[in-house]
């Protein structure tokens, strides 16, 4: 079950939607929530409060008292009655802040929002929530657009089924579990990988026939690309979410290879849950 959620915030509208979708789990879950806010210091700052110096300097008293400030007008809003938030604060870097509130309080789950990206931007600025998905240990679940009600009856995960994605769909129906919903399994063909009905079948259930999952279904759809398959097979199904594992490239690996993850990430509207093999 999930018991610890980690919330990255810089108080905005992003991390707001994200926070509201984590309480809504949090209540079915009666899990934690940790809400982390990277205070972004000048580096004298930054390296003041990091070494946990006794003597800190005025103006790091204020940021961290502004943020303090933002941190209880989060608290009363209605959405998060009844739940255990925990106000946590770091000096590092987004990704560095996140994974060590991760290794800290055993986060099952990683809830951020993200603006998204397109084009240019894409390429050459990339998002946090990017570096996040292919960094992160746990699970990713991204949010795009406000979610005051988070009730997902249709899960998506897409896999091509092979005995390396086992743990991220069986982390995949442990989530669907969680929130009540039904798993939907695709495999996407495409021209470029084409296998036959009776071939991709007997790959499905080979692998199926060993799971202990339940409430699922089997399905194999056609596109011109893999991430199209899944964003209009998605769209097929009314899914209230997409799931699928990351490899986490680094480098020019990444450059070059890129990372279907990623790409689903950035350009599904729908909220996307990313597991790294």
């Amino acid at each position: 079950m999930i018991k610890n959620i980690l919330v990255p915030t810089d108080f905005s509208t992003q991390a707001e939607s994200a926070l509201k979708v984590a309480a809504q789990i949090a209540k079915k879950n009666g899990a934690k929530i940790y809400l982390l806010h990277i205070l972004d210091l000048p580096i004298h700052l930054s390296d003041l409060m990091s070494s946990g110096a006794s003597a800190a300097a005025p103006e790091a008293i204020f940021f961290m008292k502004q943020t303090h400030k933002k941190f209880e007008e989060v608290m009363e809003q209605e959405y998060l009655k009844d739940i255990e938030v925990i106000e946590t604060v770091s000096f590092e870097d987004v990704l560095g802040g996140i994974i060590d509130s991760c290794e800290k309080n055993n986060v099952d789950i990683i809830i951020m929002g993200s603006h998204g990206s397109s084009g240019f931007e894409e390429l050459f600025i990339g998002s946090n929530a990017e570096k996040v998905v292919r960094t992160s240990k746990q699970p990713v679940l991204v949010i795009k657009e406000d979610c005051d009600i988070f009730d997902v009856n249709d899960f998506v995960y897409a896999t091509n089924f092979d005995d390396e994605d086992k743990p991220s769909l069986l982390a995949a129906h442990k989530f669907a579990k969680a929130i009540g919903a039904k798993l939907h399994l695709v495999w996407v063909n495409t021209a470029n990988g084409f296998k036959t009905t009776y071939e991709t079948e007997e790959k499905m259930n080979g692998m199926i026939s060993n799971l202990p999952i339940d409430n699922y279904s089997l399905n194999i759809y056609n596109d011109i690309t893999v991430e199209k398959g899944i964003l209009n097979f998605a769209g097929s199904v009314n899914a209230g979410m997409i799931g699928i594992s990351t490899h986490g490239r680094k480098g020019i690996s990444h450059f070059i290879n890129g990372s279907l993850g990623e790409d689903v990430v950035n350009h599904a509207k729908r909220p996307v849950l990313t597991f790294k093999i």
